[in-house]
């Protein structure tokens, strides 16, 4: 299992102080959608120019133009793209097959989806190489949790394609783990603590 940090916080300085910090322990450094939407996709290119080795994921939420748009952030040295789920089969096909033709990997994220299993099995079918369950920040104020959709998703793909998001810290890992998703994504949790890197270091060590 891989750790995805999702940095949201819109500030170039803080994206680049916060890799800064763990650029050489995590797995994936996601540059979240608030920061693209303020910067473009600036901040992938900066990351990947710095740390070359880091897998960068560019929360570029796709939903129209597949190919134009996933060229664009291919372009700026993203590792991964995401697409979302709720798309058109054609432009998740083409993000797909945009990101395999420049050495990328296509994540589709599964927000608002219902009927997961069935979805997930499609999106195999398009190309995806990896499928998230995402419980969004409104979801979670009302008391989601992403832990039944990642059930669900587990229970349609190989858990080792599967990656799950909404509010994971060190207090639900547990739970999360034991389904053995391939990616687990923490945002505020990581974000937020008084040490990034022990923070890291820790859910790592508890994943692996």
């Amino acid at each position: 299992m891989k750790l995805q940090i999702a940095i949201d916080a819109a500030d170039m300085e803080r994206v680049m102080g916060m890799a800064e910090q763990i650029h050489d322990v995590i797995d994936i450094v996601e540059v979240g959608t608030p920061v693209i939407m303020k910067y473009g996709v600036e901040p992938v290119r900066r990351l990947k120019e710095k740390y070359p080795n880091l897998t960068v994921l560019a929360d570029t939420k796709i939903a129209d133009a597949g190919e134009y748009e996933c060229q664009e952030v291919c372009d700026s040295g993203a590792d991964i793209i995401t697409v979302m789920a709720f798309a058109d089969n054609g432009t998740i096909q083409a993000v797909a097959d945009t990101a395999h033709r420049n050495g990328r990997r296509c994540m589709v994220d599964l927000l608002s989806i219902a009927d997961i299993a069935s979805r997930a099995r499609e999106l195999e079918t398009l190309g995806a190489d990896i499928i998230c369950v995402h419980t969004g920040v409104e979801m979670q104020a009302k008391g989601r949790t992403p832990l039944q959709d990642l059930k669900d998703l587990v229970s349609a793909v190989a858990p080792e394609k599967c990656a799950v998001a909404g509010g994971i810290g060190m207090a639900t890992l547990a739970q999360y783990a034991a389904l053995k998703p391939g990616i687990v994504i923490s945002g505020g949790a990581l974000g937020k603590a008084p040490d990034l890197r022990r923070a890291v270091l820790e859910m790592e060590a508890a994943l692996k």
